[in-house]
């Protein structure tokens, strides 16, 4: 169930929103954990037990670790290996046995019979959030739950179960407990102009380019000409961008509909004049999370220029095989740590030379250029598309493309790069966070929202076209 179905919008979100504000604040929690559990079930009705056996493992070691003493790091170290070993089976498996059987079988020897493991949705995600519980309760950062309800309500709340944002157990702990601060009508009103707000990214824009993105990374051969290429790579780059943004506001929306405050995970990524930049404004949760629990702990740039470079490449390497168990995520993730090493070399004085809106393009092609890796499934597809990009020598021709899409495009491309003036990147940043606008900002942002609302569900009824990229993650 992704938040853009009918389903979704018609009756899973109002049955909840009447049933959870009708509720005691007492059994609030509750009434959210067993929505949860039922979104979760809906698209994993078998993973579900698998989920909560694991919950109920990890809270009790959790709970003896902040109590004992002096098991303390092997309690710890037994829920990382738990995690991690879930995450590894089901996640990587395929891979590892598909990559052991071709050497097995390009040395002469059988291969393995296995048969495939499914990917249950959200695995990534919650497992991050898992690995936050323990290691921010063992490194003294917050107290472990006393209540296992409310702790399989921080990994399995259905807002962010999916997609994130990954919340660190530190930044929610205490909302998990109370949260009537936020609790408010101002709030909730906000909350419904950020969801609505993430809909039409993803409804109105994400959907539409990515239909003839799609449509372009499907040509083979010399169907795809230079013109198609770059058509098709733009419109991805708008696509992916709208589609996981757009996700994030709904997630953040409804979180604060329910009274939590998530942290942000966009901030116009496009506008950046560096690739440090850029995972700086994208999937800032997912930046955050490998630098406190990965990066740092590794040694960080504390140990010299040298194993400061070496880390840079194991995090996004690591980053990239977190994305997908697949060779060209590995290799996006070496080509990022590729791009953050020459410029802490000598390309951030360059950029320092050329001034920043040089440098925003250039950073946009780089990110753009990788977007290749990211989209298609092969090493050998994507040397096949950037061979077309490459191309310069080619006619230049424009394929027959609708003007839904010229103008969507132009828009997307706008809406992306507009946060380049400052006071515009303000603007709408307190426009989608501010909840003390004032009773006429929230009666506009209403109005926006019913409209925004209505428009996107007839859209949705009436196009087949709604995938989700990172639900696959």
């Amino acid at each position: 169930m992704v938040f853009s179905s009918t389903l979704f919008l018609v009756y899973f979100l109002p049955v909840f929103l009447g049933l959870y504000l009708l509720a005691p604040a007492k059994s609030r929690n509750y009434t959210a954990l067993l929505a949860s559990t039922f979104f979760y079930a809906w698209g994993a009705p078998l993973f579900v037990f698998v989920v909560y056996t694991s919950l109920l493992i990890d809270f009790w070691l959790v709970r003896q670790l902040s109590s004992e003493t002096r098991y303390r790091k092997w309690l710890a170290a037994a829920s990382v290996v738990l995690n991690v070993g879930l995450l590894a089976y089901f996640k990587y498996a395929n891979f590892f046995v598909e990559n052991a059987n071709s050497i097995l079988i390009s040395i002469g020897i059988e291969s393995i019979n296995w048969t495939a493991v499914a990917l249950p949705i959200g695995i990534s995600f919650f497992t991050f959030q898992k690995l936050s519980y323990t290691l921010d309760v063992y490194r003294g950062k917050h107290a472990a739950l006393k209540s296992f309800g409310d702790y399989a309500l921080y990994i399995i709340l259905f807002p962010q179960l999916i997609a994130g944002p990954i919340v660190r157990f530190n930044e929610i702990a205490d909302q998990l407990i109370d949260r009537s601060k936020h609790e408010t009508i101002d709030d909730r009103l906000l909350g419904f102009f950020r969801f609505t707000i993430g809909l039409a990214k993803k409804v109105l824009v994400a959907n539409v380019v990515g239909q003839v993105a799609d449509s372009a990374f499907a040509l083979e051969g010399e169907a795809l000409t230079f013109s198609w290429a770059w058509i098709g790579i733009i419109a991805y780059s708008m696509q992916i961008y709208f589609d996981f943004s757009g996700y994030s506001d709904m997630a953040i929306g409804l979180g604060r509909m329910m009274g939590f405050v998530f942290p942000e995970n966009f901030n116009s990524p496009y506008v950046s004049a560096s690739i440090t930049e850029f995972w700086r404004r994208w999937h800032m949760t997912l930046s955050r999370w490998m630098k406190d629990y990965l990066y740092i702990p590794l040694g960080g740039n504390r140990k010299g220029v040298g194993r400061t470079y070496f880390n840079l490449w194991v995090v996004f390497l690591l980053s990239g095989l977190w994305h997908g168990a697949s060779w060209n995520f590995v290799i996006w993730g070496g080509y990022h740590g590729l791009f953050l090493v020459l410029e802490r070399l000598f390309v951030a004085k360059l950029y320092e030379r050329i001034g920043r809106i040089t440098s925003i393009l250039i950073t946009f092609v780089i990110a753009m250029f990788g977007w290749v890796l990211f989209r298609t499934e092969t090493f050998e597809h994507a040397l096949h598309f950037y061979s077309a990009l490459l191309s310069f020598g080619q006619d230049i021709y424009f394929p027959a493309l609708s003007m839904e899409f010229k103008w969507t495009l132009a828009l997307a491309i706008v809406f992306s790069f507009m946060a380049i003036v400052p006071a515009i990147e303000k603007w709408t940043n307190k426009m989608v966070q501010d909840s003390s606008a004032g009773l006429l900002a929230n009666a506009i942002k209403t109005i926006i929202s019913i409209v925004l609302f209505i428009f996107c569900l007839s859209m949705i009824t009436a196009s087949g076209f709604n995938p989700f990229i990172y639900f696959k993650f």
